[in-house]
């Protein structure tokens, strides 16, 4: 099917879940493969795990020239909760700046916008409410299904202590994993009658890749198939190339 490309793509899912070893393997294939199968331009990725390591680094300078830390206390956690909807807008002005450059940036690319929220911290309600009018206005969301314990082995598993600001082998300690992650919301989100997540006015199509079995990391045929299959259903729904969304009932 060719109903135009996925714009927004919204990447959500508890750390080590799969997110970054898709976004791996969608940049690995090829401008015409990625389009015909999977409905994807050339890609845009927007992480908060950069931004977030960035703080880190700045707080740890600061501390070290005796200054006030500016956004993590000494044990690493946020100063403020307003901090994780600073790091979706951030994303959201990433957007922007692109677009304002390229104007004609959906007719060729498909920006993907990946990051994970814990009902600790507000969950994907809040995340989601914070995102901008132009990513809601083309955003569709892909979930990355796992259980906490298999995101507590997968980010064990992916720890590597010389890289640890690398996007595919970062971790967190698991006291912390438990805590900000341990539950979220993905499933108590408002769903309009199609599945579509509601917020405000806009109706996001959505759709879960299950990953319990995780596809993910071997990067193989499986993952191919079950994302297609995910990406299709998200264009079905309304996410390729529809300007217009349905707004809330009358």
């Amino acid at each position: 099917m060719d109903d135009g490309l996925l714009e927004v793509l919204v990447l959500v899912g508890r750390p080590a879940s799969g997110k970054s070893e898709i976004v791996d393997y969608l940049r690995r294939l090829d401008a015409d493969g990625r389009r015909r199968r999977f409905g994807l331009g050339d890609l845009a990725i927007f992480d908060d795990f950069p931004l977030l390591w960035a703080w880190f680094e700045e707080d740890a300078i600061l501390e070290s020239m005796g200054q006030l830390r500016l956004h993590t206390d000494a044990g690493g956690d946020f100063v403020g909760a307003h901090l994780w909807d600073v790091l979706v807008r951030r994303l959201c002005l990433g957007y922007d700046k692109l677009v304002s450059a390229d104007p004609g940036l959906h007719a060729h690319a498909s920006v993907v916008v990946e990051f994970s929220r814990g009902s600790e911290h507000g969950g994907y309600r809040r995340a989601f409410a914070a995102l901008s009018p132009a990513v809601l206005a083309r955003a569709s969301v892909l979930y990355v299904r796992v259980s906490f314990e298999e995101s507590l082995r997968k980010n064990r598993r992916r720890f590597n202590p010389d890289r640890p600001h690398s996007i595919l082998e970062h971790a967190l300690p698991d006291d912390k994993l438990r805590r900000l992650y341990g539950h979220d919301d993905w499933d108590g989100l408002e769903r309009d009658a199609d599945g579509r997540i509601v917020v405000g006015s806009q109706r996001l199509p959505a759709v879960t890749f299950e990953n319990e079995d995780d596809v993910t990391t071997p990067r193989g045929a499986g993952l191919g198939e079950r994302l297609e299959g995910c990406l299709r259903r998200l264009r079905e729904l309304g996410g390729g190339n529809a300007p217009e969304r349905p707004g809330a009932p009358a």
